[in-house]
């Protein structure tokens, strides 16, 4: 009984090794790449919030640079402003229009496509 206890723990410590071992390889290895210039610095870029379990474990993704969303205009006919959430997607010059004239304007450049 005491050899089969001896062979099970035996297992267990030499997974936990080579676990450790497989996570530490890969850690350096993903550092000295990126000190090199030739991996994914994407990898090890710091974000905003809680940092996910494991992330060395999980290959980097790359990811599509961002786009710009395009510019909003005002809704009111003939204005060229460019439309603000501060002042409820209209420009500034049109802030104080009713919002039933500004839904009317709405719909009729709907219509109008």
């Amino acid at each position: 009984m005491d050899n089969s206890i001896q062979f099970l723990v035996d297992n267990f410590v030499k997974q936990i090794v080579a676990t450790v071992e497989a996570a530490a390889a890969h850690r350096v290895q993903a550092a000295v790449s990126v000190a090199l210039g030739a991996g994914p610095a994407v990898a090890l870029k710091r974000r905003p919030g809680r940092p996910a379990k494991a992330s060395y474990l999980v290959a980097p993704v790359a990811h599509a640079p961002a786009q710009r969303r395009p510019k909003q205009f005002c809704p009111v006919p003939g204005c060229k402003g460019v439309a603000a959430p501060v002042f409820g997607m209209v420009c500034s010059e049109h802030r104080k229009v009713s919002k039933a004239l500004i839904k009317k304007y709405r719909a009729q450049r709907r219509a109008a496509k």
